[in-house]
């Protein structure tokens, strides 16, 4: 199996706003879209858009045992393991177990991830 695969589309479009999800627990935050999603291994691509003024401070940074890598689109966003604002054209490749965040915008920010979940390393 591989990741689903789509023809060309905006998920930036205005006609595509109802696509867009909250994120559990950070509702009237930040939200995502999958683009796109291997069922089997799990991997897959999305975008986060964090809303003007999102704040993730009370949720406080995060790791994970799996390699993801992001790229900001759109925006800027802060993150508070780095002590770095994060502009539109950054990108990273983060190993298992990097911690990042809290993060928080002034002017909101769109974040492309692409995430491989199996490969975890113990």
């Amino acid at each position: 199996m591989s990741k689903s695969i789509t023809t060309y589309w905006n998920p930036l479009a205005p006609d595509q706003r109802t696509r867009w999800t909250p994120i559990k627990g950070l509702e009237g935050v930040a939200e995502e879209i999958t683009l796109s999603i291997d069922p089997v291994t799990g991997e897959y691509t999305r975008l986060t858009r964090f809303l003007p003024g999102a704040d993730t401070s009370a949720f406080g940074g995060k790791t994970h045992a799996y390699p993801e890598e992001v790229f900001i689109v759109s925006g800027r966003l802060y993150d508070q393991a780095f002590d770095r604002w994060l502009e539109a054209g950054e990108y990273a490749s983060r190993p298992p177990g990097e911690r990042h965040g809290p993060f928080r915008t002034d002017i909101g920010c769109v974040v492309l991830e692409v995430s491989f979940p199996n490969r975890v390393v113990s």
